[in-house]
């Protein structure tokens, strides 16, 4: 059994079998997961550059104003530590998640999706990745 077979029977565990369709319920359900399971603390970083950045990062945007927004607003280059859930309803972008930027404390919301636990070796990696990977490929049955 490969690894993307693996991920999908654990997914399937946590959801139950053929449902692993993007959903209020099945995100719910995901959700009650990891805060039963996570363990912390839980430190994080982005999967890839966020959507903001893309214009400083791949773009044509300026490397000196992206430097002085960077102070101000979140980046995939970060570190973060898992605070809580957002208790917001989800939304297009998953299961939300409250965290704190550990160089200045600044704290922020951002989608789990778009994040990952920066230890490989722990449960919490796997869990998160679990949820992300799920999440981004099943969405497109939501609709």
């Amino acid at each position: 059994m490969n690894e993307n077979e693996s991920q999908e029977i654990r997914i399937e565990e946590i959801l139950g079998e053929g449902n692993l369709k993007v959903s209020v319920d099945s995100l719910q359900i995901f959700r009650d997961y990891i805060q039963k399971n996570i363990s912390f603390p839980c430190d994080l970083t982005g999967r890839e550059d966020f959507l903001w950045e893309e214009f400083y990062v791949f773009g044509p945007g300026d490397k000196n104003e992206y430097a002085e927004l960077k102070k101000t607003q979140p980046s995939f280059t970060d570190t973060y530590t898992f605070m809580s859930f957002d208790d917001q309803k989800e939304d297009r972008d998953g299961l939300m998640v409250k965290v704190k930027r550990l160089s200045d404390h600044s704290q922020f919301v951002l989608p789990l999706a778009d994040l990952k636990v920066i230890e490989n070796s722990t449960p919490n990696h796997q869990l998160v990745h679990d949820y992300a990977v799920w999440f981004i490929n099943y969405l497109k049955l939501r609709y």
